[in-house]
């Protein structure tokens, strides 16, 4: 193999692993605004606590105390998943026009992001191994780590 040749695949591997990577985190990003965008634009949103009343099928419900102008609902629902238990009181933000709610604070903040720190997570192996870039990888994987790690910690 010619020095040319190899010089040309070492840059298709790399460019191939630095897409691959940039798509993950993209990804995760995207999928973790879905939720995200009502924590982190939550003013002229509806605001109050949670009570939960019941857990299943992934679902939680309970009534929901407003905070300030908001209007009362007999039912809101949150996912399960938010580590809720009956008679739990949770800070959460109605999603506009609906009655499903998403939890708010450090908790809050932490959960919606969780996609994009697993996709930091999963991108650090292409930028370690593709892109031969250690200290980088190292960075980034640890910053995904470190979310999830205090997503939990924080729930």
């Amino acid at each position: 193999m010619t020095k040319r040749s190899r010089t040309f695949l070492m840059f298709v591997r790399r460019a191939a692993s630095a897409l691959v990577a940039a798509v993950l985190v993209v990804a995760g990003f995207w999928s973790s605004w879905g939720t995200a965008q009502h924590v982190v634009l939550a003013k002229g949103r509806d605001h109050g606590t949670l009570t939960v009343a019941s857990c299943a099928h992934d679902v939680c419900t309970g009534p929901f105390s407003p905070v300030g102008d908001s209007a009362a609902h007999a039912r809101v629902t949150i996912p399960e998943s938010v580590a809720a238990e009956r008679g739990d009181h949770l800070p959460v933000v109605l999603k506009p026009g609906t009655t499903q709610a998403v939890r708010t604070g450090l908790a809050g903040f932490l959960y919606a992001w969780l996609p994009l720190a697993g996709a930091l997570l999963l991108a650090s192996l292409l930028v370690a191994g593709g892109l031969r870039m250690p200290r980088t990888a190292w960075a980034v994987g640890l910053l995904g780590a470190a979310t999830m790690a205090w997503t939990f910690i924080a729930l």
